[in-house]
């Protein structure tokens, strides 16, 4: 089974083999799990999340007809239901600390210790403040590495509108940035 394809993983199981579910769930379970991990920067609602999504794709993988791909169609899912998430929660954080702890150097001494600390908790700060839609566009194209195209086919907009999405971000975390150097 592992080396099959998604839609011939997908059509074994619409005859009946729930073993190449399993196959599903084993090559997407991560990447779900990390999705959802950086938009609610919570392991519980991530691994929530992660475990309703994969209920609903078993639900619905017999209606899966097959035009965006299976990975494009599991990260639509998670993206709706991370949303799901925020919004009944209202959740405004969603990078956790320790991802943006990996973005940046190890420091060398105290006070530069102090400063990536600093530094830390001012990007987070930063994009705790990005609109949702601004937000999940960040996420998927700096932390997932998705291209536009990608991201288009989940969320189900232009790329134009995801290019601005984006370069709105990114300006806003810098003027945040910016602004609170400046205020110190």
């Amino acid at each position: 089974m592992l080396n099959k394809s998604d839609i011939e993983l997908v059509n074994e199981f619409k005859n009946g083999n729930i073993s190449a579910f399993d196959e599903i769930v084993r090559r997407y379970q991560k990447r779900v799990y990390s999705l959802a991990r950086k938009i609610l920067a919570n392991h519980d609602d991530a691994d929530d999340v992660a475990q309703e999504v994969f209920i609903k794709l078993f639900n619905s993988l017999h209606d899966f007809k097959g035009e965006s791909s299976l990975f494009t169609w599991i990260y639509r899912i998670t993206v709706n239901e991370c949303n799901n998430v925020l919004r009944k929660k209202k959740i405004k954080e969603f990078i956790p600390i320790d991802e943006i702890a990996n973005l940046l150097k190890l420091s060398e001494t105290p006070e530069q210790e102090l400063f990536d600390k600093e530094e830390r908790n001012l990007i987070e700060r930063a994009v705790e403040k990005l609109p949702a839609k601004q937000r999940t566009v960040f996420v998927m194209r700096f932390f997932e590495n998705l291209d536009y195209e990608e991201i288009s086919k989940i969320l189900n907009k232009p790329i134009g509108t995801l290019k601005a999405n984006y370069f709105h971000a990114v300006k806003k975390i810098q003027k945040f940035i910016k602004d609170e150097m400046q205020g110190s």
